[in-house]
């Protein structure tokens, strides 16, 4: 890596099962581009500045949890995604060439991902979903589910005006809402053992089972979902996508 390589990065709390360095540095050996993706973990939001200012480099970063939400105060400008979803998962870092001042762009590159992975997927059956978490994957998730024109109901572990609880959790509800969604972390490598506690024996096989998970590639919540007869899917794809969304943020012009 030479002094002028091009720096991205991703920021955020326990970066350990990431799949983004390892995918873009692959990506930039491949096609000989002179770059490097480095993971950022941080403990506070205003560590970003930090970074910045110690990697000059930096032409674009990636935000995953928990700070989709914080770092939108951060940004000159917001995309029409990013607004509509209400977090950040992109951020284009953009230098005056005169002056050498940054200008951080933010994007939300979850919103196409889930949508163009949902999309070949969906039946005429499934006009409800039950979005299980209310952090910021599950912004971009339901935007993407109201663009499409299916209801929501957003479930929580604790009960809101806008959410209702597992323990709420019916077996009429669960058959009215043939889309489930996990935008929770359980499940996640290396707690692979946890998922949502919904219940499953109510699922069929009208259902699709979408887990934003990746890591493992069948996660609690997809195999009792998949024993009760219901289409499954994990995130692995709608992270390819976003990924791939990502570098055309950071590169076009």
């Amino acid at each position: 890596m030479s002094s002028q390589s091009k720096i991205y990065g991703l920021i955020g709390k326990n970066l350990s099962h990431s799949f983004s360095m390892d995918f873009f540095n692959q990506k930039f050996i491949a096609e000989e581009i002179d770059a490097s993706y480095i993971n950022f973990e941080i403990d506070d939001i205003g560590d970003l500045m930090t970074i910045l200012s110690e990697y000059p480099n930096i032409n674009g970063l990636n935000v995953t949890s928990p700070y989709k939400e914080q770092v939108m105060s951060y940004m000159d400008e917001l995309d029409d995604t990013a607004l509509k979803v209400g977090a950040v998962n992109v951020i284009k870092i953009i230098k005056n060439a005169d002056d050498g001042v940054l200008k951080m762009v933010g994007y939300n590159s979850d919103f196409m991902g889930f949508k163009n992975s949902l999309e070949p997927l969906l039946t005429p059956e499934m006009d409800r979903a039950l979005i299980l978490g209310t952090g910021g994957a599950c912004k971009a998730v339901k935007a993407v589910v109201e663009s499409l024109g299916i209801g929501v109901s957003l479930v929580s572990r604790k009960k809101s005006a806008q959410t209702i609880t597992y323990e709420e959790l019916t077996k009429q509800m669960v058959h009215e809402h043939k889309l489930i969604v996990n935008t929770t972390p359980l499940g996640t490598y290396p707690h692979s053992e946890t998922y949502p506690p919904i219940p499953y024996r109510f699922i069929t096989a009208a259902h699709l089972c979408y887990d934003l998970v990746y890591n493992p590639s069948e996660t609690v919540f997809m195999k009792l979902s998949a024993e009760q007869g219901a289409k499954v899917k994990n995130g692995l794809e709608m992270l390819l996508l976003q990924a791939f969304e990502s570098y055309r943020i950071w590169t076009e012009r």
